[in-house]
């Protein structure tokens, strides 16, 4: 998918979700969802949302935990992928005010970051938009429903051929 790729030295880089990215590197990150939405995402890749507190987007978090709470209300019968995310150019955004928190996209930035304890999220945990969801590869599943983990591990196999 990315040129970096083909490098027999490359390796995943989990940045800590408190450290800021630097623009143009590809970064793990952690994206939850439903099992329904896993397989589709897995076979067809992320559609953005039309709207979110930093805009349209996919949203993403570098902390596992804060994926591990999507979606709301059903832990335990969620589905978290693991990502590679090629941030391109990034700009934090650390305040409901920030001037471009909605239009970044607009500005020539690919991604916005949230950092965390900003009060930006009720959580307090990181989080990342993805303007293009061409600059997002599923990697893995981290966890799934028991019945499905298998199934969807291979899936993401197959893909990644």
């Amino acid at each position: 998918m990315w040129a970096e790729e083909d490098f027999s030295f490359f390796g995943d880089v989990l940045l800590q979700s408190s450290t800021t990215p630097t623009d143009g590197k590809l970064y793990v990150m952690f994206h939850g969802t439903t099992v329904e939405n896993a397989q589709t995402i897995i076979r067809n890749g992320f559609t953005p949302s039309d709207k979110g507190m930093l805009g349209p987007g996919v949203y993403v978090s570098r902390d596992i935990e804060k994926a591990k709470r999507y979606p709301i209300g059903m832990q335990g019968e969620n589905v978290v992928l693991k990502l590679r995310v090629n941030v391109g150019r990034v700009i934090k955004i650390d305040s409901q005010k920030h001037a471009l928190r909605e239009t970044w996209q607009g500005y020539g930035y690919d991604s916005a970051w949230v950092p965390p304890g900003c009060g930006m999220v009720r959580s307090g945990l990181e989080e990342d938009c993805i303007a293009d969801p061409k600059r997002i590869k599923v990697i893995g599943v981290e966890s799934a429903p028991h019945s499905y983990l298998m199934t969807l591990k291979d899936l993401v196999k197959s893909q990644n051929k």
